[in-house]
């Protein structure tokens, strides 16, 4: 995905030495690659004196949301990229329904070290941009009291290399629409992850892929955080759903309702989850890439939505896997594609860049559609799967949404 930065105030000679930035998108890596002048019609209108703050789209469900974090160790476990740091800890973000008018001030979206880094990999070093990114404007309240009821569980895993504060927005609209989510932070596959002491743990596991020499050992390597992420989750649902819960407000999870959506290689991990641990219901795939192979016994009947671009991953796409994949599913599956789509369309990827003024011409999808998009059949999806609730955006195509498609190869 090539993104092209605007509204930076330069010369005409200062333009032509403005890198364009190419996200490789493997497993939701972002990666810069080679650089190059952008045209003129890159260039959009000096900035400003005083940027506006960044913000969230206001999520759209009935209830108001509450945040909470969590930091839980594994201690039965090392952590497989590095063994010598102890056993593998887990950072969580709980979003919650919550009680309207409780609670402090929304959080910050993420740590500025965090933003820092992520925007680094991306090759984007405005020095004012990971403040700016660190700030943006959440809606979920700190201590909020949850609201009465019990809900069901969403675990949301990101993109390999990306933190879980990307997304948020899903996170939100989930926790407004009666779920309680909870967002995890795989130690050493992200740009970094900051520990509650300042400590940052760096990307270990995204060495380990670009140390691989070809193409089956980097395919190999990301098999391998697929189905260690699934152990990551059983450890949160122990640690969630057990009979000692870490989470002050456990008390509304319904346990026997539980799904797990994921972007990029966080969808494969949904897969590779629901293989190892019939607790999860039903599982969701954002345009990621099966490394590991859906399993050939199939998900026992249970449901599964695929969620991707058009046209990698349509049917005889780029990505194979997906074929693959979809001839394995044995319960209510679906499988969707989304024109003008890109790799991060169903993260914060597009609405944090459309404020900061960066474009992808390869995915021009706006900001507004991709959350619109990503919001529906998601939530849908889940209705159906953990609520048993009628979802006709499932039932095929949408005049409200004419971008997705409908694949039944």
């Amino acid at each position: 995905m090539t993104i092209f930065p605007r509204n930076r105030r330069q010369s005409a000679a200062a333009s032509a030495a403005v890198a364009l930035v190419a996200l490789a998108t493997l497993a939701g890596t972002a990666a810069p690659a080679s650089a190059s002048a952008p045209t003129a019609a890159a260039v959009a209108a000096p900035a400003t004196a005083t940027p506006s703050a960044l913000a969230l789209p206001r999520p759209t469900g009935p209830y108001a949301t509450g945040r909470d974090a969590l930091l839980l160790t594994d201690h039965v476990r090392p952590d497989p990229w590095a063994p010598d740091a102890g056993p593998r800890r887990l950072s969580v973000t709980l979003h919650y329904p919550a009680r309207p008018g409780t609670g402090g001030d929304p959080a910050p979206y993420m740590a500025e070290e965090e933003a820092r880094l992520m925007l680094a990999q991306r090759g984007l070093d405005d020095p004012t941009w990971p403040g700016r990114v660190s700030a943006a404007r959440t809606h979920a309240r700190t201590a909020a009291a949850p609201a009465p009821g019990r809900f069901p569980l969403v675990v949301l895993s990101p993109g390999f290399g990306t933190p879980r504060a990307t997304l948020t927005g899903l996170a939100e609209e989930l926790a407004s629409r009666g779920y309680v989510v909870a967002s995890a932070d795989h130690p050493y596959e992200t740009t970094g992850m900051v520990l509650p002491d300042g400590r940052v743990l760096p990307c270990a596991a995204c060495d380990a892929v670009d140390a691989q020499p070809d193409e089956a050992g980097r395919r190999k390597v990301l098999a391998t955080v697929s189905t260690g992420r699934a152990a990551d989750v059983s450890f949160l649902l122990d640690r969630l759903t057990g009979p000692r819960p870490a989470w002050r407000h456990a008390r509304t999870i319904d346990p026997h309702r539980i799904g797990m959506a994921g972007h990029s290689i966080g969808g494969n991990a949904a897969a590779s989850t629901m293989a190892a641990d019939r607790r999860v219901d039903a599982g969701v795939n954002l345009d990621g890439m099966f490394f590991d192979p859906m399993s050939a016994r199939g998900l026992g009947g249970r449901p599964f939505l695929m969620l991707g671009t058009e046209p990698d991953h349509g049917p005889g796409g780029g990505d194979a896997t997906w074929d693959e994949g979809w001839t394995r599913l044995d319960g209510f599956k679906r499988w969707l594609t989304v024109r003008d789509s890109g790799h991060f369309t169903f993260t914060d990827t597009p609405e944090i860049g459309e404020q900061l003024g960066i474009v992808d011409p390869g995915a021009p999808l706006s900001a507004a559609r991709s959350t619109a998009i990503t919001r529906a059949y998601v939530t849908a999806f889940f209705d159906r799967s953990l609520r048993g609730r009628p979802a006709r955006l499932l039932d095929g195509p949408s005049p409200a949404h004419p971008e997705v498609l409908f694949r039944r190869p």
